[in-house]
């Protein structure tokens, strides 16, 4: 038998608790650990008494096609299982791990010995309920126990009960060293944590198993479009993201036809669609539905004449219901993502709604937390689910698998009340928002009916190219009394997105920015350099707030309006800063070839075309001019060496 211990100094109590807490993440979420899994499924759990007698008949019950042989191997496994002193009770898992890949899945059996803080995990050949064996190879165990003379020093180890005959597949099993290497510190790791989560596990209302198998097929079909993705955002992630997106609610819908004896695929409708992708891949998986947002993407024109796309502002009023829905979608909504439970309540009593909630909007601006205990992410999902249980839903919480921090969806396909009861629950409805909007210190005297009506019939003419029935009831002479009720004060999205990257403000205010900083940088290293014959005066470093504090109000206001501010604009101007950790210098580009890691600013280059398209920086404005030869440096030293662009624009 092999085995690897590491020690840690904790106290009697917190070591078991902490131990066992840690195995329980290796049991029922190996995915966290071993990324090549997608998860487990816990098949069956029972009790047993810590014996070969004892355990027989359980065994017996969850594998029923278990191999006489194997019946004679449990005396030789058993002591692997029950530790030093048996007699105990034992807690007995069966688990299906899953694998990432089409490779199969496996079975295992954990015993939890916990008298003598044992766990032990048996791998399973075979099918359970015909033909099954122990696969002796491939078991191991973890141990916590204490070291004699030291009431605070515990450690826990791994063993392997064949480590000569083990086989590592390289993703269910990886190689023993990474059972002693990787898995064994995580456990230990885990055990010293006490983090509380505020959030459930991921693909917890799903079939991991279906989702596993479902995702790969849609990751492989939908790849190209990582290719060909004509919008400035990152590819993989909005890809992939929306591909998982796809495929939980492809799985969700799946499981509700078979629960209620479906057969025709789910509708839907996706407000503030984006870029459509997730429109795209649920109508190529054969659900009727159409997405709605108030801008067009270059990229709708791809999908082609099957995916219903339509560029159009929504507010949120009784010309905007879709009775004729199975499911609303709010995706990365912003300031719609409150009104979708709403929406969907008074679209119809059968209709359901999936929100995904990113940015923190209420009804009428953005969403201010009232405490201070959770963060401000817990805060506004308890938010929107405060709403949908007002709107008369069943709300379920569950995290997704996707690239982004903002991961935990909210869905309502249930209602707490019956059909009858609608007329009273609108009210309810009507008054919880009415109340939002008063706390949200919204004065109502400074809305104008008049021009919010008028802002709402301009909303509804830009839908003039929506399909009929797209919305219910549209027209320029909507009932303004039911519309106030609604949202007096809602403010959709511009149409037109503001460019707020720090590339829209005029060159001067950049250039006096940039020449402000790097001459307060150049005189942090002044005493350095000025004995040093042919020395190259790369400046110091400065904290960013202390850079900030170089500039007047006027700069500050200005650039607290762009998305990133000050870093930002130092960032853009990649070709003279270095932004690092919060610390801004000069850039040296004399000792960028030398560096083996480079900043991912660094790492952009200008492409050919833009080859001395534009003045050099250093050149023009450092006191010991450009660290690189004139044939070196991607911009001109010089007018006489600037380059017409290929595309006709202004050189800057």
């Amino acid at each position: 038998m092999m085995s690897a211990a590491l020690e840690k100094r904790l106290e009697a109590g917190a070591a078991e608790a902490g131990f066992w807490a840690a195995l329980d993440v290796w049991t029922l979420k190996p995915q966290v650990a071993n990324r090549r899994l997608s998860g487990c499924r816990l098949e069956a759990e029972r009790e047993a008494h810590c014996s070969a007698a004892g355990l027989r008949p359980v065994l017996a019950e969850l594998l029923p096609g278990l191999r006489r042989e194997s019946g004679g191997e449990l005396d030789e496994i058993l002591p692997a299982v029950v530790g030093e002193r048996a007699g105990g009770r034992l807690k007995v898992m069966l688990r299906t791990v899953i694998p990432k890949t089409q490779a199969e899945s496996c079975k295992e059996l954990v015993f939890q010995d916990f008298e003598n803080n044992t766990a032990t995990f048996i791998p399973v050949e075979g099918h359970i309920a015909t033909s099954c064996t122990f696969k002796k190879s491939n078991i191991y165990s973890f141990k916590l126990r204490q070291i004699e003379g030291d009431e605070l020093l515990w450690v826990i180890s791994v063993s392997i009960l064949c480590p000569e005959e083990w086989v590592a597949d390289g993703i269910l099993y990886p190689k023993t060293a990474w059972l002693t290497d990787v898995l064994l510190t995580k456990i230990v790791k885990w055990s010293t944590e006490n983090k509380k989560s505020y959030f459930k596990s991921t693909l917890s209302l799903i079939s991991v198993e279906k989702y596993s198998k479902c995702y790969h097929s849609l990751k492989s079909k939908y790849k190209e479009m990582v290719k060909i993705w004509p919008e400035v955002t990152n590819p993989e992630k909005f890809v992939y993201e929306d591909v998982a997106i796809a495929t939980y609610l492809l799985v969700l819908w799946e499981d509700e036809r078979a629960e209620k004896g479906l057969t025709a695929k789910q509708s839907f409708i996706d407000l503030g669609c984006g870029n459509g992708l997730l429109v795209h891949i649920l109508i190529n998986e054969g659900h009727p539905g159409r997405g709605i947002d108030v801008r067009k993407r270059r990229i709708w024109d791809m999908y082609g004449p099957q995916t219903c796309l339509k560029e159009c502002a929504i507010t949120p009023s009784d010309d905007f219901l879709f009775p004729d829905v199975d499911w609303i979608i709010g995706n990365h909504s912003d300031e719609l993502t409150p009104w979708i439970p709403v929406v969907a309540a008074r679209s119809s009593y059968s209709c359901r709604y999936f929100v995904l909630p990113c940015c923190f909007f209420d009804f009428y601006g953005k969403y201010c937390r009232r405490q201070t205990k959770s963060t401000q992410y817990r805060a506004y999902l308890d938010f929107i689910t405060e709403v949908g249980s007002i709107c008369g839903f069943k709300v379920e919480e569950d995290c997704l698998r996707i690239p982004s921090t903002k991961r935990v969806c909210l869905i309502g396909n249930q209602r707490t009340y019956s059909a009858s009861g609608e007329e009273r629950l609108d009210e309810e409805r009507t008054q919880y928002i009415r109340e939002r909007y008063s706390c949200t210190g919204a004065n109502t005297n400074c809305i104008e009916v008049k021009d919010t009506a008028s802002q709402f019939a301009h909303n509804i003419a830009d839908c003039s190219n929506v399909d009929d029935g797209m919305v219910q009831g549209t027209s320029g002479e909507a009932d303004f009394s039911v519309f106030n009720k609604w949202f007096a004060g809602f403010k959709p999205r511009e149409k037109v997105e503001k460019v707020r990257n720090c590339a829209a403000l005029p060159r001067d205010f950049i250039d006096d920015i940039v020449l402000q900083v790097a001459k307060a940088l150049l005189k942090t290293n002044q005493d350095n350099c000025e004995d040093s014959t042919g020395y190259w005066n790369k400046g110091g470093s400065l904290p960013l707030k202390n850079v900030a504090d170089l500039l007047d109000c006027d700069m500050l206001q200005k650039l607290k309006k762009e998305c990133g501010g000050l870093k930002t604009l130092l960032r853009n101007n990649y070709q003279v800063f270095e932004v690092f950790h919060g610390n801004v210098q000069i850039r040296d580009w004399s000792k960028e070839k030398q560096t083996k890691t480079m900043s991912s600013d660094a790492k952009r280059k200008l492409p050919s075309e833009a080859f001395k398209t534009r003045l050099c920086w250093f050149f023009l404005n450092h006191p010991d001019g450009c660290p690189r030869a004139a044939e070196k440096c991607p911009f001109a030293h010089g007018i006489e060496e600037v380059r017409p662009r290929a595309n006709g624009k202004k050189n800057i």
